[in-house]
């Protein structure tokens, strides 16, 4: 038996003990996974709840419908407005975005009779600045892919050994992370990220992230898309969208995307 498959008996374990149980779901490749997982192993006693803010790419939420719509998942949307405390896009604004998230999450599960709130944070996640892991401990909040030991790449082959399109999901975050820390945040510059990442997508470069710095655009983009834009017809199309939409200023980021380029440490380097 390989590793990865003795982690999804570990998984599978777990789940069995959780009773019943509400799947945070965001519509990613590890939240999906998670959510599959626990419908095959508890079914009725499964509900996921997507959370709709106005930092959440609405591409996202529609996905997470749709996927529940098509394996018959109890599923709920709930709209939370903008926390006011991270408006100024805080340094810590995951931990305080995660705090007030999750404590609606658990009054749901109460008032609806659900024992846990379960996450989808996996274990290549404790590598990297991710501040939103404590809020999640602290309120009690079961994480199981991590508590198993998949990784991404585990939880990628077995989304795609159990047929799910996520499999090969490029990676999303909220758009805060597009836009620098302490940088006051207005629903004007999300929508703003949202409709240049959407057009890009629409173009063929799924996952490619627009950060936002003032009027200028900078676009990281997954690997062999560099060359791609650079000498291709459709340089000049984004170039002219991204100035349409609002842009005075286009730069093609030569590292390309890389997980958490805007963390603290990461900038100091």
């Amino acid at each position: 038996m390989e590793i990865r498959d003795e982690k999804l008996l570990k998984l599978d374990s777990i789940l069995k003990d959780l009773n019943s149980m509400v799947v945070a779901f965001s519509g990613g490749v590890d939240s999906t996974f998670l959510l599959h997982r626990a419908q095959i192993i508890r079914k009725s006693g499964v509900i996921a709840v997507t959370i709709r803010t106005p930092y959440i790419p609405s591409r996202e939420i529609d996905e997470a419908i749709e996927f529940t719509n098509s394996f018959d998942i109890k599923h709920k949307v709930i709209d939370i407005a903008f926390p006011e405390m991270i408006r100024g896009n805080p340094i810590d604004r995951c931990y305080l975005c995660k705090k007030a998230i999750f404590t609606d999450l658990l009054s749901f599960a109460k008032e609806n009779d659900y024992q846990f709130v379960i996450d989808g944070t996996n274990a290549d996640d404790t590598g990297d600045f991710r501040p939103g892991i404590a809020a999640l401990k602290e309120l009690g909040i079961r994480i199981p892919l991590l508590e198993a030991g998949l990784t991404k790449k585990n939880i990628r082959e077995l989304s795609r050994k159990a047929d799910l399109e996520s499999w090969d999901k490029p990676a999303m975050a909220c758009l805060l992370t597009r836009i620098p820390y302490d940088t006051e945040v207005s629903d004007g510059m999300l929508r703003l990220v949202e409709e240049a990442e959407n057009m890009l997508f629409e173009l063929g470069y799924p996952g490619t992230r627009v950060r936002l710095h003032g009027d200028l655009a900078r676009i990281e983009c997954m690997p062999g898309y560099i060359e791609k834009i650079i000498h291709n017809p459709d340089k000049e199309h984004i170039i002219s969208n991204l100035k349409k939409i609002g842009f005075r200023y286009v730069s093609l980021d030569l590292e390309g995307y890389r997980t958490g380029s805007s963390n603290p440490e990461k900038r100091a380097k």
